[in-house]
């Protein structure tokens, strides 16, 4: 399977020449980034903030067969059961070797049920940067407890890009023992890839 970093929290997802695109923003919704636009055989969305549900950005091929099965988990884009921002969905996509969670914007803490749910990924793609999601604390101490072979980190602020309010990708990575700061932005994962925090560069950077 193999995970590109689109930028923000949108993700390409391939298998077996099947294509997913994860959460893909709006134009001119998320500051320092170039306009989306992809091609994919399914765009899937966690929910329908602008910086998440740009399905217009992804151009629909048909005729290719999923290997996929895709399982969603049910919360909240705050902490609050919803009130402030919503509600949030959670992806896992299982090409049967391997399975990644997408956690789209979540912002409240998940119970023991969606816990069990997410345990023996192959992948996390998790939201660290706070005030919209959880925080890097939270993300931290959420991806040891679920314990996924590889944790990549999302909707967080860098250099020129991403919102002012949310914190900086450092703000996680100092918490984590595992970093591999790769210089591209695909990983190819199998069920063996070692345990690590992936750091993938965003490749829509404006």
């Amino acid at each position: 399977m193999t995970i590109t970093y689109l930028g923000h929290s949108c993700f390409k997802i391939e298998s077996k020449g099947f294509s997913i695109i994860l959460d893909p923003y709006q134009d001119g919704k998320v500051p320092g980034y170039k306009p989306l636009r992809e091609t994919a055989d399914q765009v899937l969305c966690s929910h329908g903030h602008g910086d998440h549900c740009g399905t217009e950005n992804v151009t629909l091929r048909e005729g290719v067969e999923s290997p996929f099965t895709v399982e969603t988990i049910h919360t909240w884009h705050d902490d609050q059961q919803g009130a402030l921002r919503g509600e949030d969905t959670i992806h896992i996509l299982d090409d049967g070797e391997c399975r990644v969670a997408h956690l789209g914007d979540l912002g409240c803490d998940l119970d023991p049920e969606q816990k069990d749910r997410l345990r023996g990924l192959t992948a996390l793609l998790i939201p660290v940067g706070g005030y919209y999601t959880i925080d890097a604390a939270q993300a931290s101490a959420l991806a040891d407890e679920l314990a996924p072979a590889v944790v990549i980190p999302m909707h967080y602020r860098g250099a020129g890009f991403g919102y002012d309010v949310i914190g900086p990708l450092e703000n996680f990575t100092a918490l984590r023992s595992d970093v591999i700061a790769y210089p591209g932005s695909t990983l190819k994962v199998t069920p063996e890839t070692a345990g690590q925090t992936a750091v993938l560069k965003p490749k829509n950077l404006g």
